[in-house]
């Protein structure tokens, strides 16, 4: 078994694309290699912003010989049909084909034997095939040639079993010379295996391990922040990107001009991370120290002093930019800039930003009725001021600080503290990873933004479809299940969506259409917090439910009454009701869901059966009265015992006709009794 080792050497990749096309190039070829019957063992991928490398362990030397059978045409067809079979399957005489008995009849099978070829021969057709077809992004032709790549394409390594395969990719032939370092190494490396590319690029100043690069920049950046007393701020995407700038990362600390230390933190770290790729310092106490950690690409012999030097001067100009916005936007009140939101476009079909604020102000008063804390004062004039942000000069030079600075300049404007927190968090939470708002005014302004998105959106027929969801609906939905479940708000959620949709005044109500997205919705938020999806869709399956934290606590209740004893057997007995009452009920063209007749009832069994009934049902409706659903539970599983008793003694298909139909009755009434508390006919275990 033998190894297979590509290299493709071009301009720089950019660090976005890295990751996607090393995972394409390894899909592709190993797809051509299956296609042609070559197996292989393990496939590794490596990339650097010049290169992207492929090693596949465990080739054979051969395609393996194959054997092929193809059926021909029936014993004593005409000539024309037995000359056009000996022709496609190469042979020379009808005798040459082997003559099988089948149930039609006996019919001609050509043999053909297929001899293996060179792995090396099959490779310069599979690698060749595979590289025109990775899905760049974005590519490009470079000089006169037709070939489009990422970036121009200089060299390309092609070694099997240490030798050459041989291939004509645009204008590059394939051999076994790569370079090192742009810079530092630039001279031509002979390879001949993968270890010996490796370690001799690890000499000409290129680190070929992705992984290896990205662990090497955060030590080296942790500690020449900690010599200073400060820790570095974790930025796992910031690494891996600047882990897909650099061939030989050499990390160095810088320092912010202290001019620039009273602007936001998170604008200073947004333009570093953004313009320049710098990591952050952060003090002990968690705020932006003056220093910042930059990778260079290459050695410098003087330890780094002019480099550094170049990139404080850099960052000063970039800083001044924001500096100057940070200065000019605190020139006008935030809620002088509300009135521009009337030029910038929600959506075509839904207005402008400047209507949806007003929507949104209506939307989180109303919210703040169900909200402990809250006040429609506060939470209506953070609302109104919430996009407001989107006319200063800051965010739009960074749109990711939206609300952010927001709440610098609420603050600046000498607004309550709440109302400017609410209009820093009122876009969160944005993904399972980010912190929910608990402060009351937060709350009631992102529930009313996402709500009113939602309501929008759904009336105007743009609703999530497979995988696609450009406007982030069910991220806003899942937003709105966290704020509820984590704040425990007691609301309902359909008024809402009725007043947000009416607010738009379209004519149009899609609120029971949302009120089943939020459900498919919750399913998956319980889904990943571990709860059993039958027991989600048991509560579910009783309908006209909004309130998610009652949902939610039934849903618990459930799954803790089914994992006992008494909730174990209860499921058993009410699957053998409901099955004795499919059948019954097809056979005799009816329905038996009444209540049953006391005074026919003729055993002690289903006497005591009948008032067990009674009194639980009156105890689980009372409980659930009282939102008490353990209590329900409680009460459902009193009637374990007269079920069981009833099925063992009691004959159900009497052939007194009277008598069997009340007992079909009574079986009516356990079904009915549990599924007043969850469809039961949902659960799976």
């Amino acid at each position: 078994m033998s190894e297979l080792l590509l290299e493709l050497l071009s301009e720089e990749i950019p660090a976005r694309m890295q990751a996607s096309a090393a995972n394409d190039l390894k899909r592709l070829v190993c797809d051509g290699l299956k296609k042609v019957g070559l197996e292989f063992g393990e496939v590794n991928t490596h990339v650097t912003p010049r290169r992207l490398v492929l090693v596949v362990e465990g080739l054979p030397l051969a395609t393996p010989d194959i054997k092929e059978e193809r059926k021909g045409p029936k014993v004593g067809s005409p000539e024309q049909a037995l000359a056009g079979f000996m022709k496609g399957n190469g042979l020379t005489s009808i005798d040459q084909a082997e003559i099988r008995d089948l149930p039609k009849g006996q019919f001609y099978f050509a043999i053909i034997d297929k001899k293996g070829r060179a792995t090396g021969d099959v490779l310069a057709e599979v690698l060749p095939a595979a590289l025109q077809t990775i899905p760049w992004p974005k590519s490009m032709r470079w000089g006169s040639h037709s070939l489009r790549w990422v970036r121009p394409l200089h060299s390309i390594i092609a070694l099997f079993d240490g030798a050459v395969v041989p291939f004509e990719f645009g204008p590059v032939l394939s051999g076994n010379l790569t370079k090192g370092h742009r810079f530092l190494a630039p001279g031509e490396i002979t390879v001949t295996n993968f270890a010996a590319y490796q370690s001799s690029l690890l000499e000409a100043k290129v680190m070929v391990d992705a992984a290896e690069r990205r662990s090497l920049i955060e030590t080296q950046a942790k500690a020449l922040a900690e010599a200073e007393g400060l820790r570095l701020k974790d930025d796992r995407g910031l690494l891996d990107e600047v882990a897909g700038l650099v061939e030989w990362p050499v990390v160095m600390i810088g320092t912010i001009d202290d001019e620039f230390m009273d602007v936001p933190q998170e604008v200073l770290i947004t333009s570093m991370k953004k313009h320049q790729k710098y990591f952050s310092c952060l003090n002990p106490d968690g705020t932006l120290a003056n220093r910042f950690i930059v990778v260079a690409n290459t050695v410098a012999t003087d330890g780094g002093k002019q480099i550094i030097a170049g990139n404080e001067r850099v960052l000063r100009a970039r800083l001044s930019d924001a500096k100057f916005f940070w200065d000019q936007d605190r020139n006008s009140t935030l809620a002088s800039r509300k009135p521009a939101l009337k030029d910038r476009v929600f959506h075509a079909k839904l207005g402008t930003l400047d209507a949806k604020a007003e929507r949104m102000q209506s939307l989180a008063e109303f919210i703040s009725d169900f909200v402990d804390g809250a006040d429609a004062g506060g939470s209506g004039k953070a609302a109104a001021l919430a996009k407001a942000d989107l006319s200063s000069g800051m965010v739009g030079e960074f749109a990711d600080l939206q609300g952010i600075m927001g709440r610098y300049y609420a603050l600046n404007d000498g607004e309550q503290t709440d109302i400017a927190d609410a209009i820093a968090e009122h876009y969160s939470p944005q993904g399972p990873g980010d912190v929910c708002p608990n402060k009351p005014l937060s709350i009631c302004v992102s529930l009313a933004d996402k709500i009113d998105t939602l309501a929008g959106f759904f009336a105007i027929d743009e609703k999530p479809t497979g995988s696609k969801d450009p406007y982030a609906l069910r991220r806003a939905a899942l937003g709105i299940i966290r704020l509820i479940l984590e704040n425990n708000l007691r609301l309902s959620l359909k008024p809402m969506m009725v007043r947000a949709a009416g607010n738009y005044d379209l004519g149009v109500d899609p609120s029971d259409d949302l009120m089943s997205f939020f459900a498919d919705r919750l399913k998956v938020h319980l889904k990943e917090q571990g709860v059993q999806h039958d027991h989600i869709d048991a509560v579910f399956a009783l309908g006209n439910e909004d309130d998610l934290v009652r949902l939610l606590a039934r849903v618990d209740a459930l799954a803790k009454f089914l994992s006992s004893e008494d909730g174990g057997n209860l499921l058993t007995a009410y699957r053998r009701a409901a099955n004795i009452l499919r059948i019954e009920e097809k056979k005799d063209s009816r329905s038996y869901a009444q209540a049953a007749d006391e005074a026919l009832l003729a055993d002690a069994d289903e006497k005591a059966l009948f008032t067990s009934l009674a009194t639980a049902g009156e105890a689980i409706s009372t409980a659930l009265g009282q939102e008490n659903h353990a209590e329900a539970m409680k009460a459902l599983a009193q009637i374990r015992q007269p079920v069981d008793a009833f099925f063992e003694h009691v004959t159900v298909n009497s052939d007194d006709a009277v008598l069997r139909e009340n007992r079909l009755k009574l079986l009516s009434q356990i079904r009915s009794s549990l599924e007043g508390v969850a469809d039961f006919s949902k659960i799976e275990g």
